[in-house]
C-alpha cells in the first residue's frame, strides 16, 4: 500500500516536470492547465501521506519526503505566480530527487507513528529547526545556481532576456544572503537543543565519533564561516555562491547519514 501512495505523487511531480519541458517547446495553454492540474493532486497525494504516515523526519526517509514537499509547495507557488520556466527547471529536480531517493534507498527506514504530537513537542520542534534550516540552505543553493548561470550568461554577452528567464543577479545575491541570514540561527538552535536532549535521554546514544554527528558539527563550522563570509563586503556574489553550494551538498550528505541526536527508539 505505501507504494502505491508513493507511487500516486512519484508519477504526478514525473508528470509535471515533463509537461514543464513540453512547454518549451510548445507552449500551449492545454499543457499549462494540465500541468497545474499534474502539480495539484501530487502535492495533495504527498500532503495526505505525510499526514496519515507520518514519516518520522528522524530518519533520510522521513526527511527527505519533508523538504521534497516544501520544494513541491514552492515550485507551485512560483509556477503560479512567476509564470516562469526557471522554478520548473531548478526546483522540480529536486523534488524528484528527494521523494525518488526517499523510496528508492531508505523506504526500509519507512517507520511511521505520532511524531507530530505534543508528547514529543520537543523532539518535533528540533526536527523542524532543522528542517528550516535545511530549507534555507536548499533555497540558497537554487539561488546560487540561477545566480552562477545568470553572471554567465552576461560575462558570454548574451541577451539575458532570451532563453529562460532568470531573476537579475541583484536579485539572486539578496535572496542568497537572506537564506543565508535565516538558515544559521535555526542550525545553531537546533543542533544546541538536539545536544541539551541527547544529554538528558536515557537511552543510550549514538556515539559522538559517528560519521553523523560529526557532519552535523561539520556542517555547523562551515555554515558559521558562510555567516562570517556573508557579511564581508571583500567577498565577491559569486564565490558566496560556490560557498552555499557546498554547504548544500555537506546538507545532503547529513541528511543521508540520518538524524543525528535521536535515539533508536524514535523521536522523544
Amino acid at each position: 500500500m505505501d507504494g502505491i501512495d508513493h507511487l500516486c505523487f512519484n508519477f504526478s511531480y514525473l508528470a509535471v516536470f515533463l509537461l514543464e519541458l513540453a512547454q518549451l517547446i510548445w507552449p500551449k495553454k492545454g499543457l499549462r492547465i494540465a500541468t497545474l492540474v499534474f502539480a495539484f493532486a501530487g502535492l495533495l497525494a504527498h500532503t495526505l501521506f505525510l499526514a496519515f504516515k507520518q514519516p518520522t523526519p528522524a530518519m533520510p526517509y522521513g526527511s527527505l519526503l519533508l523538504l521534497g514537499w516544501v520544494f513541491a509547495i514552492f515550485y507551485l507557488y512560483g509556477s503560479l505566480h512567476k509564470g516562469s520556466r526557471a522554478w520548473a527547471v531548478f526546483f522540480l529536480p529536486m523534488v524528484l530527487i528527494l521523494v525518488w531517493v526517499a523510496w528508492f534507498v531508505f523506504r526500509d527506514e519507512n517507520k511511521g507513528g505520532t511524531w507530530f504530537s505534543g508528547h514529543h513537542f520537543w523532539g518535533m520542534f528540533h526536527g523542524g529547526l532543522l528542517l528550516a534550516a535545511s530549507v534555507c540552505i536548499m533555497f540558497g543553493f537554487v539561488t546560487s545556481s540561477m545566480y552562477l548561470i545568470q553572471a554567465r550568461r552576461l560575462r558570454e554577452k548574451r541577451n539575458p532576456l532570451t532563453g529562460m528567464k532568470l531573476l537579475s543577479l541583484e536579485t539572486l545575491e539578496r535572496i542568497n544572503r537572506r537564506s543565508i541570514n535565516i538558515a544559521f540561527p535555526l542550525l545553531t538552535i537546533g543542533l544546541l537543543l538536539g545536544i541539551i536532549r541527547a544529554e538528558k535521554a536515557e537511552a543510550p546514544e549514538t556515539p559522538w565519533t559517528a560519521f553523523k554527528i560529526l557532519g552535523s558539527f561539520g556542517l555547523w563550522v562551515v555554515a558559521t564561516l558562510l555567516m562570517i563570509a556573508r557579511y564581508r563586503a571583500s567577498l565577491p556574489a559569486r564565490k558566496l555562491a560556490w560557498l552555499t553550494i557546498a554547504v548544500f551538498v555537506l546538507v545532503i550528505v547529513t541528511l543521508f547519514a540520518s538524524h543525528p541526536f535521536v535515539a533508536s527508539g524514535g523521536v522523544q
